[in-house]
């Protein structure tokens, strides 16, 4: 007990620098994971947590006692390749190799920083690989952001982006605060290269190197211009180690039937018989397993056995086994899987569990989604014969493999030809719902609260034109009821528009006064857009003119998003080829700075003016 006054107020003001202090503290964190999540929103580590999660004990320990991978480790500058066939393992090796760095080379001065690369990444670009680097490597270390900190003070509080110059110089002042820096790159063959960005994002690893001692690790399939990228480096191959196929089998002994678990000799041939069919091909080797799920008797395992695919065409034959066994279920669970199956296939980014199961609870007669029609996790999972896997970190459902998605991608039209209308049909209808017509929200809270509770509304507004384009002649009728609801395009607006940059009030950041034209010609949907006009009569000509809040036009937004056809659509329907407005001033600058050669010829032919500017020149 305190008896002297002057001891007690020490005392109190102690206990209250502590309390602020602490405050203080708290404060610092929030600002600094504020500030990390403005520089890159992805979730490497989430990913990597998933993966290592996978790995059977003692596998891939081949890798790391490698020489090669000994050198490159205390190489300065060095790269190591690491190239490998489908199936082998490549995207487990990489996770076993950032393990490693995690866990026994990190430390205050040397960093580590890893992307995967993924054939359906929204995102992946060489500002957002390097902006995910630069997050990772200033995470767990506020000293070292800086120079990140002041990059979020030039663009958070206006809204704007930085440059790729701005993101690359910005990642050169961080490197200086370590003195090594490890960089695991994994698939660059996932890593989209239609316009070169695969090669910039290389070119741009390779500058950093010339400046700092970065090591880099990167795997691939054996792609000859990503080979020939790495025609310099130290090469191992990756290839799926006997031995741990073996220990991966054995470990998945308490899948399969009683009369495997319970039978020493049989058990011992299942491990023999796989380790002999897969060939260095890991992927190959969880598919042979799955495949025994389903028999329950000696003579029926050991006929699996002895018809295991071999060879270029075991990963195609696998999965044919696994559409059989799909096939083979009852109606509803045979359904479910093709939903599932379908959406993954055909989705324009990954998807979460959360949006697939409101894809599949939607009812295309129903104006609201009914939650005791959302399907169970488990049973969705188990209807899809090993070929789809949750992400537990992130929560993304996808196919297991690369390869999975290619499979699916030569069979799909004649497996489930209607996929494509009834993903269009469920985003639209998910759009429509009565919920939506009260319009947008005022609020950032408000549309945050609506996008958590209607889980599948952002993939819905966002890519429900890139579907339905495809089905354009077929689902018109409910496309035009959506388009002309000016409460359901605004509230699709809001969400397909919105900053992603979360600054204050950033929800209202979006061209008001879109109309239902204005979705149509962003998306190219000439036959939809054709139908609006021809409905407006004798106001057809103004439609054509109307301008959104941000200046533009039917003809500038068809233009900027390179639909050719719709902007010819446009121009013989009256569009005036010169109208001013929008970021770019008009059509022809914004076709332009899209690359968009077909549709600035036609803008010229029909006699833009190309001595015409906008306000940035």
């Amino acid at each position: 007990m305190l008896t002297n006054p002057s001891e007690h107020l020490k005392a109190i003001k102690n206990d209250t620098n502590y309390v602020r202090t602490k405050v203080q503290q708290y404060q610092g964190d929030a600002r600094h994971g504020k500030m990390v999540e403005w520089i890159s929103s992805t979730d490497y580590p989430a990913q990597q947590s998933d993966i290592i999660g996978r790995r059977q004990e003692g596998t891939g320990q081949w890798f790391l006692d490698a020489p090669e991978v000994a050198i490159w480790l205390g190489e300065p500058k060095g790269t190591l390749f690491c190239p490998g066939i489908p199936g082998a393992g490549k995207t487990m090796v990489a996770a076993i190799a950032i393990d490693h760095l995690l866990t026994s080379v990190q430390s205050s001065s040397v960093g580590v920083a890893y992307v995967y690369c993924s054939y359906k990444q929204e995102k992946q670009d060489t500002s957002s690989m390097l902006a995910a680097i630069i997050k990772q490597l200033v995470q767990g270390r506020p000293s070292t952001a800086e120079p990140v900190e002041q990059l979020h003070k030039r663009h958070a509080n206006q809204g704007t982006k930085p440059s790729l110059e701005e993101i690359f110089s910005t990642l050169k002042e961080v490197l200086t605060k370590y003195s090594t820096v490890y960089v695991v790159v994994d698939a660059l063959d996932e890593y989209q290269n239609s316009d070169g960005s695969r090669h910039q994002f290389l070119a741009r690893l390779r500058a950093l190197q010339a400046g700092q001692d970065v090591r880099l690790l990167a795997t691939s399939r054996f792609i000859p211009e990503i080979e020939d990228a790495f025609k310099e480096a130290a090469r191992l191959e990756v290839r799926a180690n006997d031995n741990d196929v073996r220990r991966f089998v054995a470990g998945q002994i308490y899948r399969l039937p009683k009369c495997i678990q319970r039978n020493v000799v049989l058990r011992e041939m299942v491990q023999d018989k796989i380790v002999q069919a897969v060939d260095g091909m890991f992927l190959l080797a969880r598919l042979d397993v799955d495949s025994l799920l389903d028999k329950t008797t000696v003579k029926r395992v050991k006929t699996t056995l002895a018809n295991l695919s071999k060879g270029l065409d075991a990963l195609d034959d696998a999965y044919k086994d696994a559409l059989q066994r799909i096939e083979s279920q009852l109606g509803g669970h045979y359904e479910d899987a093709k939903r599932v199956l379908s959406w993954i296939t055909y989705a324009k980014r990954p998807l979460t569990i959360a949006e697939i199961c409101h894809a599949l609870a939607v009812d295309s007669k129903e104006a609201e989604l009914d939650p005791e029609n959302i399907p169970d996790v488990e049973d969705l999972l188990a209807t899809c014969a090993g070929l789809v896997v949750v992400d537990q970190e992130s929560s993304v459902i996808r196919l297991v493999h690369y390869t999975t998605q290619e499979y699916f991608e030569r069979i799909r039209d004649q497996w489930y030809p209607s996929a494509p209308l009834h993903i269009a049909t469920t985003c639209l209808t998910y759009l429509s719902f009565d919920l939506f017509k009260s319009g947008n929200c005022s609020s950032d809270k408000e549309f945050e609260d609506r996008l958590q509770e209607n889980k599948l509304l952002d993939y819905a507004a966002k890519h429900w034109g890139e579907h339905y384009v495809t089905v354009e002649g077929s689902a018109r009728e409910l496309a035009y009821l959506f388009l002309s609801n000016s409460n359901l395009v605004s509230s699709a607006t809001q969400v397909l528009l919105a900053s992603t940059l979360k600054f204050d009030n950033y929800s209202q950041y979006y061209p008001k006064g879109s109309t239902g034209a204005h979705l149509a010609a962003r998306f190219g949907l000439s036959l939809t857009l054709e139908a609006i006009l021809l409905s407006k009569g004798q106001e057809r000509k103004s439609e054509i003119t109307k301008k959104d809040s941000w200046g533009q036009t039917l003809l500038y937004l068809a233009a900027k998003n390179g639909h050719c056809a719709t902007a010819e659509l446009l121009l013989d329907k009256g569009a005036d080829v010169n109208a001013q407005g929008g970021e770019y001033g008009n059509a022809l600058q914004a076709a332009s700075r899209g690359g968009h050669e077909a549709i600035v010829k036609l803008l010229l032919d029909k006699g833009a003016d190309v001595n015409a500017q906008s306000e940035y020149g």
